[in-house]
């Protein structure tokens, strides 16, 4: 028997994307911890208003995962992306020199609408450039790359960022551009995937009407959504705020547990898309949800130790949320993309993209609540039994999901290299 290979062998157009992805991710990763201290430090604004900054971003979001699905299936996951680029690119040079509230409302709002319609049409572009049984195996390593691109971002962000001068940042905004531009250019020469797909039925040509008729679509949804309330918005949300007051970690030992995450995420990724090869995945998903569910459990653990102790058990707790991140990623994303119609691709990638807005949306929110209560430990603790719920409604998933519950292929049929 041929065994698989641990990086999957993916056709070069996916290669363009991937690694156009993994450079705007270190952009990213160079000022993704600082856009309200930004505002609020470098710039002067009111943490208030820097918070409300955060929220036009969070709101342009939303239109523009719907925009971008029309989009996508209108003129092409390529075009759409590089628009998508294209306004990031401009919002976040854009951001770097503001100098008054109604530059940082709309330069927030224009990072957010560039990067949602970014992801929706890049994850149609992804699982056009590659065969139907290895998408989970694109998806993971994206992810992995992603969290890499991330972490070599954040540790240039310590190298360059400083509170005292603004040219610091000035600096690392026009860096975080120029990877959204670079992305941009890179797609310009691809050919032969992204292209506009025409409408072969009146369901095709209904448009969101067709998605939302999907209850397969609809039960993936809620569950995305779920997850992301749980897991990734807490990730963002809860859980330095519950570290730094009740487990009284140090902004540094704070930053050595979410590099315990980063790190876990690119290290593990593909060794667990290749342990998952062949098997369900809505098992998969019911795994992700138990591991965030137990990374809570271990927070609150950790927050009732002292000193060293403490440290140990957060990075544990970010270390087993990084578990679950690895098991998303073979799942979700993958499994909309195979039960979409051609011509509705962009469509169902934006209601999924949605999903996960929404749950950015709605997670801190109720972080703001749950937090105040006790010492934050009833709203970690109510995470866990949230997780729980996603357990199950993973598993129910199942039956609606014969046709595409599989993560990837046999490893027989991984090792079998594909052409260009």
């Amino acid at each position: 028997m041929v065994r698989a290979r641990l990086v999957p062998d993916l056709p070069r157009q996916a290669w363009v994307v991937l690694s156009g992805d993994s450079l705007s991710a270190v952009g990213t990763g160079l000022t993704l911890p600082f856009f309200v201290v930004y505002l609020h430090r470098v710039r002067g604004l009111d943490l208030e208003v820097a918070t409300l900054a955060l929220s036009a971003l969070a709101l342009a979001s939303l239109v523009g995962n719907v925009l971008s699905g029309a989009l996508t299936d209108s003129i092409g996951a390529r075009r759409t992306l590089v628009l998508g680029l294209a306004g990031s690119a401009a919002g976040t040079a854009w951001f770097g020199f503001v100098s008054s509230v109604w530059q940082a409302f709309a330069a927030a709002a224009l990072i957010g609408l560039g990067n949602a319609t970014s992801w929706p049409a890049q994850d149609a572009l992804l699982a056009a450039a590659v065969p139907v049984a290895r998408r989970s195996s694109a998806f993971s390593l994206r992810h992995a790359t992603l969290n890499l691109g991330f972490g070599i971002g954040a540790v240039g962000a310590a190298v360059i960022a400083s509170f005292s001068s603004v040219r610091s940042f000035e600096v690392l905004y026009v860096l975080d551009a120029a990877t959204f531009a670079a992305f941009a250019l890179l797609l310009v020469s691809l050919r032969g995937i992204g292209e506009r797909v025409a409408a072969r039925s009146a369901a095709e040509r209904a448009g969101y009407r067709a998605v939302l008729c999907d209850r397969v679509l609809l039960r993936i949804w809620v569950l995305a959504a779920l997850l992301t309330v749980v897991g990734y918005a807490q990730y963002n949300a809860a859980f330095a705020a519950f570290a730094s007051s009740t487990g009284g970690l140090s902004s540094h030992a704070l930053a050595v547990a979410f590099a315990v995450n980063m790190f876990a995420v690119a290290l593990l990724q593909l060794p667990v898309l290749h342990a998952l090869l062949g098997r369900r995945r809505t098992s998969s998903l019911a795994l992700a949800f138990a591991s965030i569910g137990l990374s809570w459990a271990v927070a609150v653990l950790a927050g009732r130790l002292s000193s060293f102790a403490a440290i140990v058990a957060f990075a544990l707790a970010m270390g087993i949320f990084a578990v679950g991140e690895t098991l998303i990623s073979p799942t979700l994303a993958p499994m909309v993309n195979d039960i979409a119609p051609d011509r509705l691709r962009g469509r169902y990638n934006g209601m999924y993209t949605l999903a996960l807005t929404v749950g950015f949306v709605v997670g801190p929110v109720l972080a703001g609540v749950g937090l105040g209560v006790g010492d934050g430990s009833p709203f970690l603790l109510a995470l866990v039994v949230a997780c729980a719920v996603g357990c199950v409604g993973s598993l129910r998933l199942r039956r609606y999901a014969r046709d595409f519950d599989v993560v990837g292929p046999t490893h027989d049929e991984e090792a079998v290299p594909v052409p260009a």
